[in-house]
Formats: structure tokens, sequence, C-alpha cells
């Protein structure tokens, strides 16, 4: 009897002590789905839910580390997670994009001079992962600029997500572990209802 009731306290105290962010079996993480799910009702279409972020982030949608949440008229979102380094560390900046409806990559205004440019453009390889087969992208416009993006099409839509390169990190080493690791780490939260 003793070791029973022993048992059930141990279990218990793992119960509560469990992380808050734990992933649901194959899903968005606990702390994370609330924000996901939302974001997924209010554009009606599946958004992807990272269940890894690089360090210090997380992907908790009104957190200490989202920097920018908008959705357009026509259901394009871009939800954004930032911390800026200290102690010379750099920015940790990573993107989620995007487009239903839409396979088409968007254009955005010119850098320089008049007139638009495809937001992604430079293809320079592929990432392929859970069946995701995403193709790299070196140039990017808009909020993207700086960074590298993995762009792919799910259920006729444009999904994209990217990291900044800046010192001490490098599109070689750090950011593209990075990457494949996030696109590792993707999954799909789909509208409710």
């Amino acid at each position: 009897m003793r070791a029973l009731l022993v048992a059930g306290v141990v279990a218990l105290a793992l119960i509560v002590l469990a992380p808050a962010s734990a992933a649901k079996k194959g899903g968005c993480p606990a702390a994370w789905s609330a924000g996901w799910q939302k974001l997924a009702n209010k554009v009606d279409a599946p958004v992807y839910c990272p269940t890894w972020m690089p360090n210090p982030l997380d992907a908790k949608i009104g957190g200490q580390y989202q920097d920018i949440y908008s959705v357009g008229k026509d259901r394009s979102f871009l939800v954004s997670f930032l911390e800026h380094g200290d102690l010379g560390s750099g920015d940790v900046h990573v993107n989620f994009r995007g487009y239903p409806g839409r396979t088409a990559i968007p254009n955005c205004p010119a850098p320089v001079g008049k007139g638009k440019v495809p937001c992604f453009s430079e293809p320079v390889g592929h990432m392929s992962s859970k069946g995701i087969h995403a193709t790299v992208y070196q140039v990017n416009q808009g909020a993207d600029q700086w960074h590298i993006a993995l762009a792919w099409h799910f259920n006729r839509s444009l999904y994209v997500v990217s990291e900044h390169v800046i010192a001490p990190y490098r599109f070689t080493t750090q950011i593209k572990r990075n990457l494949a690791r996030l696109l590792t780490a993707l999954v799909l939260v789909k509208p409710a209802g």
C-alpha cells in the first residue's frame, strides 16, 4: 500500500514538474498552441507552429519575444520573434509567413529606387523534412531583409520561415542548422471548425 502511495505521489510530481511548453504528442507546444490556433482560425487556413526555436526565443504569440503580429485583409500573415543580443552576440530574429490561397511569391517595394521586386529571390538550394520541400532564398525584402528564407507550398498556399543572418552567425553554419531544425520542428495547426 505504501509503495502504491509513493508511486502515485511521484507520478503526480512528474506531471506537475513537466515543462509548460511540452508539446502535445506530435503537436504545437502547450504554452504556444492557443496563439497559433487563434491565428489559424483568424486566417481560416492551416499555419505552421514550431516545436523548437533558436535560443533564447520561444514561439509564444503575445509572449515576450513576439516582435510583429500582422494579418492582412487578404489573410496573409507575418508573425515575428526577436531578441536583441547582449554583449555583442547579435540579434536572434525569426519570421513566419503565410499567404493563404496564393502560391506565387509576392512583390515588395524595391530597396533602391521605385518599383517592385520579388520578396524572396536568389534561390540557393533546397531543404526537406516531414513532407515539406522548401526552397532556400538568400535575397529577401521587407521584414525578411538580411534573412535566409525557406519557402514551400501546402494546400494551394505559400509558407515561409526565415532567420536573420547577423554576426556571430553565418548562413553556412548556425543559420543553416537552425533553419534545418526549424523545418523539422514544424507542426501543422488547422483552423477549428
